[in-house]
């Protein structure tokens, strides 16, 4: 089977789309406080509904992923470098799996859970987590605050990852000249270059 030289549309689009939405998620929590009181409530509704979101595009990639195989690492690639790659990207797809899980689980065991039932996007309803729903109010409280906890040290976690990500990425661009970048930007078609 010849390895590819870049990554396939969708697992390109996929990329991009969880980037973005993980972007969008991260804004609208660190600013949930900022909002006038009237738009908080919707402002956390989006930031769960993007988290499900996620949690779904996240799924396909790996599916995606398992079924596709991804262009490989340069050769002047030093070998710890393509273990440490291969190590980030490991994290990557289990943080972007334990962010929204963890969310879920948090928002379950919130004690007006009942009274405000989740939609994804104010549309499609979304159930919550039966078991952490079922416990008793003080378990419930106990909880609520450990996967609360849980959540944001993901967070802490997945925003030190992305960055040495993305730096990692930029230094084999333009430090080391590997044409790092081309294998997950779509392909220019040549009717576009002139």
């Amino acid at each position: 089977m010849k390895i590819p030289a870049r990554y396939t549309g969708t697992a390109i689009a996929l990329h991009w789309v969880i980037a973005l939405l993980i972007v969008v998620n991260v804004t609208l929590a660190l600013t949930a406080d900022a909002w006038p009181d009237d738009w908080v409530r919707p402002v956390i509704d989006t930031h769960k509904s993007i988290g499900i979101t996620v949690l779904g595009l996240a799924s396909l990639r790996l599916l995606w992923r398992l079924t596709h195989r991804p262009p490989a690492l340069p050769r002047e690639y030093p070998r710890w470098e393509r273990i440490g790659a291969h190590a980030a990207h490991l994290l990557l797809y289990a943080l972007i799996f334990a962010m929204p899980l963890s969310g879920w689980l948090h928002d379950s065991a919130w004690k007006d859970a009942a009274s405000h039932p989740m939609t994804l996007f104010g549309v499609v309803p979304w159930p919550r987590v039966g078991w952490v729903t079922s416990l008793d109010p003080a378990a419930k409280e106990l909880w609520h605050d450990r996967f609360g906890a849980l959540h944001a040290w993901f967070a802490y976690v997945l925003y030190g990852l992305v960055t040495l990500h993305i730096v990692g990425a930029l230094k084999h661009q333009w430090i080391d000249r590997e044409p790092e970048l081309q294998r997950m930007f779509p392909k220019k078609s040549p009717q576009a270059i002139s």
